[in-house]
């Protein structure tokens, strides 16, 4: 192969790779090089003709039509995967990936996942400037710890010979055990370069930072999830909490590991997220106050284009999981199950973890699903003390679109978590959209134990298949004894 290279339109959307051969065609199969015509070469005309065989008859009859007939499941894919509102919920509808079409959702997917295969075997090399320090505020030890990580930050510089930008949360403007010292009087300009942030600045400026470093434990890199929710600059964890599924690196070698990470570059994984639409059950008119509703026919029925049915109540996106339960009430829940424009089927139970690979370990592991490794493009559905005998823990692909739902007869509400936040009630009628998002979580990885990283982790917190090792035979004793 001579030459490869990709170009891209100018939106940065869409990518196409162009590969060219060279002439002598060495690497090629012989069957697969076609020969010029000019030249005289020519491939033989075939004078076979059309196979008697019943199969390949219809195959070919079925061809033929499928050039002339519509395919109702073509349709199908270019309709988006939930209901689209009359109006704009806070101008953010073209943003929700639960209004694309199956065709895009999957083409998103695939887009997502190669990306992060090409940035897995790449070392990016990040001109960083404004570092984004992450920590649980009210922990005074690890308060203590993001003191030291600030004074050995503002003393640095980069690689142009800029001195770093260190953010710190709002809270630590007026904390004794941040402020404790004289290490922001040592310089003057350490008090210049010393700035806070808050949730809106990460909300509605996240470019502003070129990297996040969480000192904490795995919640801490879930509050990192729910501070940026679309755009997310890389996150930088270190193990400073109770297991440690996310959390890479080790405080104790903070200073060389940021000195490498900023001077030799990093590597980055793309974690999938989820993104997970709350859908309000919208009142009758009077007139239709009288008849009953079924959620499955506003879903996939006759009213699954009625957009007057539910509306938005908010999005959020995810990292671990997004559970429906039964909240306070006593009694299990119901729930109904859907998966694109099929009704799977109705859960009764204390609730449904729907849990990203990530998620795998969290609540998933609890309630006896099953350890994913997070490059797998799926979707983890896990009942909560299921009131049956038979409902088993399913993986289905990360293309698809879920909405789960409470029945407008249901006995009781359910209540909706995302990543253990925003807790909210769902009514009889309201339902959640769960699909892939389009802002993934990039993580950095250790440069040099990138593969085995997630098997080490599970081997750490949870002693995965840790047992004595069998004895083996002892061949001299048992000839000994047969003698």
């Amino acid at each position: 192969m001579e030459e490869a290279h990709s170009n891209s339109d100018s939106e940065g959307l869409h990518e196409q790779l162009e590969v060219i051969f060279d002439r002598k065609n060495s690497r090629r199969r012989r069957a697969s090089i076609i020969s010029d015509p000019r030249n005289g070469h020519q491939r033989p005309g075939s004078a076979r003709s059309n196979t008697a065989c019943f199969v390949h008859t219809l195959l070919s009859q079925r061809a033929r039509e499928e050039t002339h007939t519509p395919n109702p499941a073509g349709e199908s894919a270019q309709r988006p995967a939930d209901k689209v509102p009359d109006t704009p919920h806070n101008g953010e509808v073209h943003r929700q990936s639960r209004l694309l079409s199956k065709k895009q959702l999957s083409d998103m997917a695939f887009n997502i996942r190669e990306l992060s295969k090409r940035l897995g075997h790449l070392r990016l090399l990040i001109k960083v400037k404004n570092v984004f320090i992450l920590t649980k505020a009210r922990d005074q030890k690890l308060i203590a710890h993001t003191r030291e990580v600030t004074k050995w930050l503002l003393q640095q510089q980069n690689a142009d010979g800029q001195l770093y930008t260190v953010w710190v949360e709002d809270t630590m403007r007026d904390n004794k055990v941040f402020h404790n010292g004289d290490f922001l009087q040592l310089n003057q300009s350490h008090q210049d370069r010393i700035k806070y942030w808050n949730n809106e600045l990460c909300r509605k400026k996240p470019q502003q930072f070129e990297i996040v470093v969480a000192l904490g434990g795995d919640g801490t890199v879930l509050y990192a999830s729910w501070l940026f929710q679309r755009i997310v600059p890389p996150v930088m964890s270190f193990a400073l909490g109770s297991l440690g599924f996310l959390t890479k690196f080790d405080f104790d070698q903070y200073q060389k590991t940021l000195t490498r990470a900023f001077s030799e570059g990093v590597t980055v994984s793309l974690r999938l997220r989820f993104e997970g639409t709350i859908m309000r059950s919208r009142p009758r008119d009077e007139v239709e106050e009288h008849q009953s509703r079924d959620l499955i026919e506003e879903l996939i029925g006759d009213d699954r284009d009625k957009a007057d049915t539910h509306e938005p109540m908010g999005t959020h996106n995810i990292l671990n999981d997004i559970v429906l339960d039964r909240g306070p009430s006593a009694t299990m829940g119901t729930i109904e199950v859907f998966g694109d424009d099929e009704h799977f089927t109705t859960v009764q139970a204390d609730g449904i973890a729907v849990a990203t690979p990530t998620g795998s370990t969290a609540y998933n592991l609890a309630a006896g699903g099953s350890l994913c490794h997070p490059d797998n493009p799926v979707i983890l559905l896990t009942a909560i003390a299921p009131h049956t005998l038979s409902f088993r823990p399913i993986i289905l692909p990360d293309t698809m679109v879920l909405r789960l739902g409470v029945p407008y007869d249901a006995r009781a509400s359910c209540w909706a978590s995302f990543d253990g936040k925003e807790r909210c009630e769902l009514k009889p009628g309201d339902y959640v959209t769960i699909s892939a998002s389009r802002f993934p979580f990039p993580t950095v990885l250790p440069l040099d134990r990138r593969t085995e990283d997630w098997v080490d982790s599970i081997s750490r917190t949870l002693n995965w298949n840790n047992r004595q090792r069998q004895k083996a035979f002892d061949d001299a004793k048992a000839s000994k004894d047969d003698k």
